[in-house]
C-alpha cells in the first residue's frame, strides 16, 4: 500500500524546488506576464507535482509543464490541448470521472492512474536542458519508489520514453540493449511493463501524426495490462 504521507511530503517538496534558476527565472515570469486570454487569472508559477490515484498501477510519465497550462494551473495536463486529448482518452477507458479539465479544483479524480512528469517546471520552449532534467530526475525515481501498486508505466513521448528508463535503471531494473522509443513500444523491465506513445502536444494531434484512436489504444492496452485481460509482450 502505498505511504500517502510520504507522496503528500514528497508534492510538498517537489512545489518548493529552486534547484534550477533558469527555470525559476522563466516560470516565474510567465506567471506574471500571462498571455492575454489568462490576464485575468492568477499563475500558479511553481514546480507541478504528480497527481492522480496514489493506489494506481498506471503511471503516465510526461515531459513537463506547459507555460499556460499546469504552471497557470498548477496541475499537469491541465487547462491545456494536451489535457483535452488526453483527459478524453482517459475518460474513455474508465480511468477519469470526466473527459475535460479545466482548473485544478474542478474534482477531477483518476482511477488506477497516476500523472507525473520528467520535468516538473515549465521550460522556456518545452526544452529543459540536460542538467536541469538531471536535477529533477530523482523526483520521479522516488514517486515510482512510493507509488508500490504501478507496474505499468505510459511514456509521453522520447523523452518520457527516456525518464522512464532512467528512473527503472537508478531503481535497479537496467535493461540491455536500451528499448527504441516509438509509438506502441512496449518492453518488460524487472516487474514493470514500459508503453510508448507520441506526446499529446498539438504538434502531433493537430498535424494528425497522433490521433486520438491511436493514443486511446495504448491508454486502453495499459488498462488491459494492470486488469488482466491482456498480457505484456517481451
Amino acid at each position: 500500500m502505498t505511504d500517502r504521507a510520504a507522496l503528500a511530503a514528497l508534492t510538498a517538496e517537489i512545489v518548493a524546488c529552486r534547484r534550477c534558476p533558469r527555470l525559476v527565472e522563466w516560470r516565474e515570469r510567465v506567471a506574471r506576464e500571462k498571455v492575454a486570454r489568462f490576464r485575468d487569472e492568477t499563475y500558479w508559477g511553481r514546480p507541478v507535482p504528480g497527481f492522480g490515484d496514489p493506489e494506481a498501477r498506471i503511471l503516465l510519465v510526461g515531459l513537463a509543464p506547459a507555460a499556460h497550462g499546469g504552471n497557470r494551473t498548477g496541475r499537469a495536463f491541465t487547462g491545456d490541448a494536451s489535457g483535452d486529448f488526453l483527459f478524453r482518452a482517459l475518460h474513455a477507458e474508465g480511468l477519469a470521472d470526466r473527459p475535460v479539465s479545466r482548473r485544478a479544483d474542478d474534482g477531477l479524480t483518476l482511477f488506477d492512474t497516476y500523472i507525473a512528469a520528467a520535468v516538473r517546471c515549465a521550460p522556456p520552449a518545452n526544452k529543459p536542458t540536460p542538467a536541469e532534467r538531471d536535477k529533477c530526475a530523482p523526483f520521479l525515481v522516488r514517486e515510482l519508489g512510493l507509488l508500490t501498486e504501478v507496474h505499468v508505466l505510459v511514456a509521453l513521448g522520447a523523452f518520457g520514453w527516456d525518464a522512464a528508463l532512467r528512473a527503472l535503471a537508478t531503481l535497479g531494473h537496467a535493461v540491455e540493449p536500451r528499448p527504441r522509443f516509438g509509438h506502441g513500444a512496449e518492453v518488460v523491465i524487472g516487474p514493470y511493463t514500459l508503453l510508448g506513445t507520441y506526446h499529446p502536444s498539438q504538434q502531433n494531434t493537430f498535424t494528425g501524426r497522433l490521433t486520438a484512436e491511436m493514443f486511446q489504444a495504448v491508454i486502453g492496452r495499459s488498462k488491459g495490462i494492470v486488469r488482466g485481460s491482456l498480457l505484456p509482450t517481451d
